[in-house]
């Protein structure tokens, strides 16, 4: 098993893990690594997928057309 070294925690976050190791009769080691492995054992919530109209929203239809065989021959005379 690994080991975990938390540096700067915040001194209220460190009392209240105090206080509830406490009330439960634990070390706050046990205590935390139960919180650890609680929180990470939930299942990740769903993804919401996006419609077409809220994927639509995200894009910008360029004001004037993309010419892609003038940029692809400017880079191109870029390298001579």
């Amino acid at each position: 098993m690994g080991s975990l070294t938390i540096r700067n925690l915040d001194d209220v976050v460190k009392a209240k893990l105090h206080l509830s190791a406490a009330s439960n009769g634990v070390s706050m080691e046990q205590e935390a690594k139960r919180r650890l492995r609680e929180r990470l054992s939930q299942a990740e919530p769903a993804r919401k997928k996006l419609t077409v109209a809220e994927l639509l929203q995200y894009s910008v239809k360029p004001e004037v057309p993309i010419d892609l065989k003038k940029i692809s021959d400017e880079l191109s005379n870029e390298d001579r």
